[in-house]
């Protein structure tokens, strides 16, 4: 009896203990870096024929061939990404997150790989200006600070959330939404995707810089991701990248 108690308590113990994220010697002796995004936000990341692709899907590669590694990508809702990362079950996550004053207090950030902005997006003779918003319905995903921001602006008439970025636009598409709020470089690809809609962007309600994230304390693999990032950056790679998304540099000035 006493030997099954201490057993137990031992094992109850191990799950107590916190997981420790691997750090980059334990990266690279497994010869594999894991890295998570959504999937589910073209350009940026989505499955094509049913291939993980898109802008973070090339840099994140394109980092892990400059630390001599192979690639396991996962994909998970936006909003579960920062939890899953919190829990050890990938090394870092390339999905646009934003980067913030409350997001840093939780997950240590790459350098900015993205400039971008939050934008109204609306059918043509829509809202176009945060004053705009009065007592319209506006779409947007769960997990964002897009979400954050439109929840701060007096007089919205009724947010309505979405799991993925896609549902949002969906809805405006549908009519059950008068505006979608997004990342800008998402909304002139769908702009693009949706000719027939006559979809308009209107004003940015702030701009943004976008990074990695990684486990708060794993400093010497965020730094090995920063030196790669600056190589791709330097070498052309991330504008040849950058092109094939968005037809410019989306880089940071």
């Amino acid at each position: 009896m006493v030997r099954a108690l201490l057993l137990l308590i031992g094992i109850l113990a191990m799950i107590a203990l916190p997981a420790s994220a691997r750090d980059l010697n334990a990266i690279e002796a497994s010869g594999t870096i894991k890295i998570a995004t959504e999937g589910a936000t073209p350009p940026f990341n989505y499955f094509k024929d049913g291939t993980l692709t898109g802008f973070d899907v090339d840099v994140g590669s394109a980092i892990a061939a400059k630390l001599g590694l192979k690639v396991e990508w996962i994909t998970l809702p936006f909003d579960s990404l920062l939890v899953g990362l919190d829990q050890d079950r990938y090394d870092f996550v390339v999905a646009g997150h934003g980067i913030t004053p409350e997001r840093e207090k939780a997950v240590d950030f790459s350098n900015p790989y993205v400039c971008s902005g939050a934008a109204i997006v609306s059918k043509k003779g829509g809202a176009q200006t945060v004053a705009d918003l009065s007592g319209k319905i506006v779409g947007v995903q769960v997990g964002t600070t897009y979400l954050e921001a439109v929840q701060k602006v007096p007089a919205v008439g009724e947010v309505k959330t979405f799991p993925k970025d896609t549902d949002a636009l969906q809805n405006l598409l549908a009519g059950r939404t008068d505006v979608w709020v997004s990342d800008k470089l998402t909304a002139v690809d769908a702009i693009a995707k949706n000719n027939d809609a006559q979809l308009q962007i209107g004003d940015l309600l702030y701009q943004e810089k976008y990074g990695m994230a990684f486990k708060k304390g794993n400093t010497g693999l965020r730094d090995a991701v920063n030196a790669a990032l600056t190589k791709i950056l330097d070498d052309g790679t991330y504008a040849d990248i950058s092109d094939q998304y968005f037809g410019r540099d989306i880089r940071c000035p």
